[in-house]
């Protein structure tokens, strides 16, 4: 009789956890293998009246890291200091960024690469798996500083912009993003300059390596604005 209980008992639990908690397992698996991979989005214009770009976006190429498709990070930072040039302060500043960005997310290892560079690393990318050359639009304003004082400009975003960003529930759609608004036009409209970040969906191993993509939700890019004034000194491009 106690043999048959037990064997009852052994057979309920075998059932609540094969069919019972079937779903809840593989919803957990299922958060283990899917990641997302946030993709920033293109920062609107600012014209003038006449529609004369007063703000815009050119794009420069720098080279990236996504740590989870590294084998060994040190190694492949050692192995790119001949290959592109990297240097102390450009590791540096690489650590600085991981330490604070999330998982699955590319990091800049060593940004403006010049032609020279970019060719010499297309040889050897082979080299670097987790490693790649990507194109941005980086911000350029055709008058210089001159009108500094009204458009104002962008920049890397840091520690006292991230605290703010948490507070207003805004970070999430900054995590691909480097620059933002720091003074004038650029800082009071950059809910609207900025743009919706998209992102990416990748199936990763235990490890955390990327095994292939699943989806992807494009970025949204920001809204051009038109400002009221008239710009009188000629441009420089």
């Amino acid at each position: 009789m106690g043999i048959l209980l037990l064997t009852g008992v052994l057979i309920a639990n075998l059932y609540n956890l094969q069919i019972l908690r079937f779903t809840d397992y593989q919803t957990r698996s299922n958060e283990n293998r899917i990641k997302l991979v946030p993709i920033a989005p293109s920062r609107g214009i600012i014209y003038d009246r006449n529609g004369i770009p007063l703000a815009l976006n050119r794009t420069i190429y720098q080279i990236e890291m996504m740590p989870e498709k590294v084998d060994n990070v040190q190694q492949t930072l050692d192995a790119l200091r001949s290959v592109v040039d990297l240097n102390d302060d450009d590791i540096a500043a690489f650590k600085k960024e991981r330490a604070r960005s999330h998982r699955f997310t590319s990091i800049p290892v060593k940004t403006n690469l010049t032609e020279v560079q970019v060719a010499r690393f297309a040889v050897n990318q082979y080299r670097f798996p987790g490693v790649e050359v990507k194109g941005y639009k980086r911000r350029y304003y055709p008058y210089g500083s001159a009108l500094t004082h009204v458009i104002g400009y962008v920049s890397k975003i840091n520690d006292k912009d991230v605290e703010r960003l948490d507070r207003e529930n805004k970070l999430a759609n900054y995590a691909a993003t480097h620059d933002i608004g720091k003074l004038g036009i650029e800082r009071y409209y950059e809910d609207i300059l900025h743009g919706q970040t998209g992102y990416e969906e990748v199936e990763v191993n235990n490890r955390g390596r990327v095994i292939r993509q699943l989806k992807e939700v494009p970025p949204q890019a920001g809204h051009d604005i038109y400002l009221t004034l008239e710009s009188q000194t000629p441009a420089v491009y």
